[in-house]
């Protein structure tokens, strides 16, 4: 299995999803997969990509959440078409740089079979399918069509303690030696640890974290 292949299932169901919701009114976008251990998708409104010089936009896939079944994957992609549409219309459903979800978007995507619940600081931003989409993704026959994601344990979460621990026997273990480095967002100040030097970028604030600390122990 290529990655290639995933984002050509992704650029088909596109297509499908197009021409079912919008009426096939979405002209071509540029479909990426890769990191976002934050959010499931994102739509990015700019011209980010260029093809034979006509400039078009990007919807990215979150990579480790492709690990989802395959109709959670439809509904951010189509979470982040509604985004598209609304971009082509001029209709403004999010503020707060993109991450507050209003109502106007809600009601976008309730048009399309897809349920939105509200949560702090993002708004109208969670997304489910509704019964009609899903049985709409299973007569696709789209199940098991995504079968590579990608991992990300080799990150640390900054609140966790790196003191000892027990196995179920009560026993202590002795901790491993481990090198850590620290990295920050120079916006907002994201904190993440990893075992190991790697480029990771601030979803909110578009910004790579900066390497701040690098413990032995």
């Amino acid at each position: 299995m290529k990655i290639s292949e995933e984002v050509m299932f992704l650029e088909n169901a596109f297509d499908v999803l197009n021409e079912r919701y919008f009426e096939s009114t979405l002209p071509k976008i540029a479909i990426t997969i890769q990191s976002t251990p934050r959010a499931h998708g994102h739509f990015t409104p700019w011209d980010s990509w260029s093809d034979n010089g006509t400039p078009i936009k990007e919807i990215n896939m979150g990579a480790e959440s492709l690990k989802r079944p395959v109709v959670e994957i439809i509904s951010t992609l189509l979470h982040e078409m509604v985004h598209y549409y609304c971009c082509l219309n001029n209709i403004k459903d999010t503020s707060r740089h993109g991450r507050y979800h209003n109502k106007r978007f809600k009601a976008e995507c309730e048009k399309r079979d897809l349920i939105i619940v509200q949560a702090p600081g993002i708004g109208f931003s969670v997304t489910s399918p509704s019964i009609k989409l899903v049985n709409y993704v299973n007569e696709q026959r789209w199940g098991g069509k995504i079968k590579l994601f990608r991992t990300f344990d080799f990150l640390i979460n900054d609140n966790e303690s790196n003191g000892n621990s027990e196995d179920n026997t009560g026993n202590e273990k002795s901790k491993a030696k481990s090198s850590t480095r620290k990295y920050i967002c120079p916006c907002c100040g994201l904190s993440i640890r990893a075992t190991r030097t790697v480029k990771v970028a601030c979803m909110e604030c578009n910004k790579q974290l900066e390497e701040v600390q690098r413990d032995s122990s």
